[in-house]
């Protein structure tokens, strides 16, 4: 029943956080208003995944992570897909192709960077067993890192005409000053008090993860691949919804896509840095099963993006492949979950 209100209480702090990064984004403009976005989102699962590792819990970090970006890609943006077309009906939604692209590649690195820990570990091919695997991912690690950092700099310095909106200036740009309804310097604010208490309260679902897994009857996987991400990512899922009946849809891809860019190239190798540093084994092996999860995810998302229009029926098909997704982690057992609780 705690959970249950946690979980309630969460989704809601959730929500208010959602408007604050619409309110910011009148202020910023779509290419730092989505970046903003998935920072403030994704600051709550940088401090949950150090939480959890202090605890030893690494496969829960891995799993939540992992849930993160497989939620921002079919849920959040299938949602936002199909909430803009049913607002737009008669015509499709268009953004940013190349700055889909980019983002696209970005994300097949970072499959890169988790497939080849987890081939190497399960075709046992190290050279030095158990050891190979870490140093790999360590690597690894901080080559994404600064791959990470320099995608910023593309971004914001070097090519900052490739973002340029398309298609919603002439709509938008009358809009603007209604759509602002309290000053940037508040909404930051609000922005920083929001995501410590969303930490706070994360904490207390971290812990509950055991316990709700055995009165509910549920794998763990499931719980911390689906269930927790749906809850955590409520502020980008109702961020990039508004953006997207908006017909703001450079946004919308900043905040979905963007957010998973940031997990995947930043918060994951991160946590594999902070491990290293606090003595705990973090890799980027992920396992098989959940590689190939997010491998054949991002291909199906690239696949949608790469015409840089939008509708209904493409975020109804995202939103089925997170469903076949969900229930394959469901009848999934991992054997690993155990370890660490």
């Amino acid at each position: 029943i705690l959970t249950y209100f946690n979980m309630k209480f969460y989704t809601h702090v959730h929500y208010v956080s959602g408007y604050m990064h619409m309110q910011l984004a009148c202020y910023t403009g779509p290419t730092i208003g989505g970046l903003l976005n998935a920072t403030f989102g994704n600051a709550t699962e940088m401090i949950i995944s150090i939480y959890a590792l202090k605890n030893g819990m690494i496969r829960v970090v891995q799993q939540s992570l992992l849930g993160s970006i497989l939620s921002n890609m079919l849920l959040v943006l299938g949602c936002a897909f199909f909430a803009g077309g049913l607002a737009h009906p008669n015509r499709d939604q268009v953004f940013n192709k190349a700055s889909a692209v980019v983002n696209s590649g970005l994300l097949l690195m970072a499959v890169l960077g988790l497939m080849f820990p987890a081939v190497l570990h399960f075709t046992h091919s190290e050279a030095h067993y158990g050891k190979s695997e870490v140093s790999l991912s360590r690597f690894s690690s901080c080559i994404m890192l600064v791959a990470y950092a320099s995608y910023l700099f593309f971004q914001l310095k070097s090519q900052r005409s490739l973002y340029s909106p398309i298609g919603e200036e002439e709509e938008s740009t009358e809009d603007e000053e209604d759509e602002k309804e309290i000053a940037q310097g508040e909404a930051i604010s609000w922005l920083f008090v929001l995501t410590i208490w969303i930490s706070i309260l994360s904490g207390y679902l971290v812990d509950a993860i055991q316990g709700a897994s055995e009165s509910l009857n549920m794998p763990l996987a499931f719980i911390s691949v689906i269930l927790l991400p749906i809850v955590g990512n409520a502020a980008e899922h109702a961020s990039a919804i508004m953006f997207a009946m908006k017909n703001k849809l450079d946004i919308t891809l900043g905040v979905a896509i963007g957010s998973s860019t940031q997990i995947s190239m930043f918060v994951i190798p991160f946590c594999v840095v902070i491990g290293w540093m606090m003595g705990e084994e973090m890799d980027l092996n992920f396992q098989l099963f959940e590689t190939a999860t997010l491998f054949i995810t991002v291909l199906v998302v690239a696949f949608m993006l790469q015409e840089g229009t939008s509708n209904y029926f493409k975020g109804f098909m995202l939103i089925l492949c997170y469903l076949i997704v969900a229930a394959s982690f469901f009848v999934h057992v991992d054997p690993k979950s155990s370890m660490y609780f």
